[in-house]
């Protein structure tokens, strides 16, 4: 069978099992990304002439696709929230963002500097890619469908999705300022980065957000017109329409499209909170994350069975261990220490910050942009091994820890682990 007939029939099997699997998997120890990851690398073994997966090669494209999946990603998480934004009903996304994201940045930049001896460059972009909880990957941990209710997220559920639909923004400026210490060097640039790529974009990604969702929100909803009150028409579709439209125009802003798009879904929920037009915007938007993931997390298993983790050393896999089980959950656990979330809630949240997606496309974006003094293929393997990492930990013990989460909020009978 020609090799592209064999790729058209493999995307099709796992667009098929990523409708499939979450009903079979509900309850299970087992997470959709950890299927889809072990799946990619046995099928990439098999002696099919399937080609390799290079992230260095075929870096542009892989940028894009990771790109869309996370843009996909943000807008199901805005619209998914049932919180009405504040600084008292978000006081752990603030927190998390304000104190664990620039902390867990600060410590792999020191395990990268000292553990591996990278220059600060890499190291700082290293931090960069790997500080963000990750949107695609955290579903299990996720709040679900939006509700009528304003405060049916518990605080797990709607910590992880807020911090997870405003970081992976949040961490472009560190980036930029990685790509401007590899290609400039010295301070001279800080000036000028903390007034454009700090204040500047994250201000226009807030407001061209709020001002597309705003509008969006008016046309979907309160048109004067039939045939322009698009919630009337129930298209899904229309939430891809609203997530490129966002991103593009804010881009265009030379605003960051990440927090847009985010801000864009929160609005359009905050439009008519408790129409079932957000279901079906949500549903869509969902189906397509879903969609992305699988096809993605089967080429970094490709990536792994094709042999793209033998520039990785034992120091890039402490480095990417320490990430997961010390410096983020030390990290969300100081960021929270008098909040609101009780002290198992606050465990779960600093536990379960899963790396994914995001860090693919900000590391691809990052090296198409200067040469950070470390062989890609190494930058390549700790991102992927860390990522591959969570996937597995966070993809094992999701389902059991918030069941168990779940059963100590209602009084419940208590499941085993």
């Amino acid at each position: 069978m020609p090799t592209p007939d064999l790729i058209l029939a493999l995307a099709g099997a796992a667009a098929l099992l990523a409708a499939v699997l979450p009903n079979l998997l509900a309850r299970r120890a087992l997470s959709l990304p950890l299927v889809y990851l072990l799946g990619g690398v046995l099928l990439f073994l098999l002696p099919i002439g399937l080609p390799e997966p290079n992230p260095i090669t075929h870096r542009v494209a892989l940028e894009h696709i990771t790109e869309i999946c996370v843009l996909v990603s943000l807008m199901g998480a805005g619209l998914a929230l049932n919180r009405r934004v504040g600084l008292r009903n978000w006081t752990t996304t603030w927190r998390l963002l304000g104190w664990a994201m620039p902390l867990t940045v600060a410590g792999v930049t020191a395990a990268a500097a000292f553990v591996m001896g990278w220059p600060i460059a890499a190291a700082l972009l290293l931090g960069a890619v790997l500080a963000p909880t990750d949107p695609v990957l955290a579903s299990d941990v996720n709040v679900g469908e939006p509700g009528d209710v304003e405060n049916a997220d518990d605080e797990v559920r709607f910590a992880l999705t807020s911090e997870a639909g405003l970081n992976d923004g949040l961490a472009f400026p560190v980036v930029y300022a990685a790509i401007a210490v590899a290609a400039v060097g010295g301070a001279g640039w800080a000036g000028e980065w903390a007034l454009v790529d700090v204040l500047y974009r994250i201000v226009a990604g807030l407001v061209c957000g709020l001002l597309i969702g705003r509008l969006l929100g008016r046309l979907f909803f309160h048109s004067q017109a039939d045939e322009l009150r698009l919630a009337e028409h129930r298209e899904g579709f229309v939430a891809l329409a609203a997530t490129f439209l966002a991103y593009g125009l804010t881009e265009l802003a030379h605003g960051y499209g990440f927090i847009a798009v985010f801000v864009t879904a929160c609005t359009i929920r905050r439009a008519e909170f408790g129409h079932g037009y957000n279901n079906v915007l949500h549903s869509f938007v969902e189906q397509l994350e879903r969609l992305f993931t699988a096809w993605l997390l089967l080429l970094l298993g490709g990536f792994v069975a094709a042999g793209g983790l033998a520039a990785l050393t034992w120091r890039g896999a402490a480095v990417g261990l320490l990430l997961l089980l010390v410096i983020r959950p030390l990290a969300g656990w100081l960021s929270q220490v008098r909040g609101p979330a009780g002290p198992k809630e606050r465990l779960m949240i600093s536990f379960f910050g899963i790396r994914g997606i995001g860090s693919l496309f900000y590391l691809a974006y990052a090296l198409g942009q200067a040469d950070f003094g470390v062989p890609p293929e190494e930058l390549w393997a700790v991102t992927a091994f860390t990522v591959v990492a969570s996937v597995v930990l966070h993809g094992i013990t999701a389902t059991p820890a918030m069941a168990r989460l779940d059963a100590l909020r209602d009084g419940t009978r208590l499941p085993a682990w």
